[in-house]
């Protein structure tokens, strides 16, 4: 004790997928742990996740899942942490599991199931667990480590593991204090965007699509610019759903990381398929409709035709060509997000060039780790982001 102050070796600000994992590493090499959480109980997101019963990881992750100013920065992690170490926790933990589509690994029963794996392995690994404390400030001691001001007491550690997340889902607790630590030590930060969220349209394309809320169709999303420069056009195909503000659905999820405002983003409402083939020979509206409604349905293939198809008496060569380029080529540009309430994680955060990627240190302030999504590091939808919050973990918990 010094001034009463209780002493740990690793503190862990934040209960998540990252903070847990990280705690229960540096407690199984010895460290004295302790953990600190806002909220009245440890993985409040795990366990809304994947509904309820959390796509925990992808077998297919890799580096290049993520979106980040450096996307080469998550690699080390990621190797030295796999989808397969986390399964085999899984496993040893006797939790049924099952892949539902694209690597994407599901609880059987709830996600649940993690959290109390998690808990355990804590315990197991002698952490100290508190909840419902806030953290008010975190400064380094003269004499070295960290002292850690709370709501209830003052904590000193020779480690300190900023593991609070992003701003996503603020009615499950989320804040932005893990950037203001980094900002109060110095690190650079990227500008944080709601990342994995639905669009909204533009009052003009809301009164266009926005009353045939809650049709969907299969399509490619792809973002006018690439993530950065030389790096490779992203393409995603999986659903898109008309909502009554503008778009969501898993396509427009995924692309939505990659969109900043002002830029448009693309969807082939035909993904390999030619909608009006044979129509310059018979000129047949009701073929176009039929062609139409192949890939969209019934009403939105009619207003899809009602605004984009020439009059059947000038149903020129060109102008067919023209009505096919439109379903290959919707282009929209987006009015916003529905934010941080909607978001399923932040973009952004800690720049990545202030850490080591082998042990996510930062490299002006020894001691101090920052971890999980309050990183400029962020996954697709489907168990990208938990493999990341696992391996950031773990790499932190083996130095920390």
């Amino acid at each position: 004790m010094t001034d009463g102050r209780q002493q740990f070796d690793v503190i862990v600000l934040g209960g998540g997928a990252a903070g847990l994992m990280c705690a229960i590493e540096a407690g199984k090499r010895g460290r004295r742990v302790l953990l600190l959480d806002h909220a009245e109980a440890v993985g409040k997101k795990i366990l809304i996740s994947g509904g309820g019963r959390c796509n925990f990881t992808n077998l297919g992750c890799t580096w290049e899942n993520f979106v980040s100013e450096n996307p080469n920065f998550a690699r080390s992690a990621l190797a030295r942490y796999t989808p397969q170490d986390f399964l085999a926790m899984v496993e040893a933990h006797r939790i049924p599991y099952h892949e539902k589509t694209l690597g994407q690994q599901f609880c059987d029963r709830s996600s649940r199931d993690i959290v109390t794996m998690l808990e355990r392995e804590c315990a197991e690994a002698g952490v100290r667990i508190q909840v419902g404390t806030r953290v008010d400030r975190v400064t380094a001691n003269e004499g070295g480590g960290f002292s850690v001001e709370t709501s209830s007491s003052v904590f000193e550690a020779e480690s300190v593991v900023v593991a609070t997340g992003g701003l996503s889902i603020p009615k499950m607790g989320a804040t932005g204090f893990g950037y203001d630590v980094a900002r109060g030590f110095g690190l650079r930060m990227v500008e944080t965007r709601p990342g994995l969220v639905p669009f909204v349209f533009s009052a003009e394309d809301r009164e266009a699509w926005c009353d045939l809320s809650g049709v969907s169709a299969e399509v490619v999303a792809t973002a006018e610019k690439p993530a950065r420069r030389g790096s490779k056009q992203p393409r995603f195909r999986e659903k898109l759903l008309i909502t009554h503000r503008g778009v969501s659905g898993p396509a427009v999820l995924q692309i939505s990381s990659y969109w900043k405002p002002g830029e448009a983003v693309e969807f082939d409402l035909a993904p390999e398929l030619k909608v009006f083939a044979g129509m310059t020979d018979t000129r047949d509206w009701a073929a176009a409709m039929a062609g139409v409604k192949t890939v969209l349905p019934g009403r939105w293939a009619e207003r899809w035709l009602a605004r984009h198809a020439p009059d059947v008496r000038v149903m020129s060569n060109a102008a067919i060509s023209a009505m096919e380029e439109a379903v290959h080529r919707w282009r929209v540009i987006p009015a916003g997000t529905e934010g941080y309430a909607k978001a399923e994680v932040t973009a952004g955060g800690v720049d990545t060039a202030e850490l080591d990627p082998r042990t996510l240190e930062a490299r002006k302030v020894p001691g101090l780790f920052f971890i999980g999504e309050v990183v400029d590091v962020t996954g697709w939808l489907g168990g990208y982001n938990f493999q990341w919050a696992w391996a950031s973990g773990f790499c932190a918990g083996q130095v920390a």
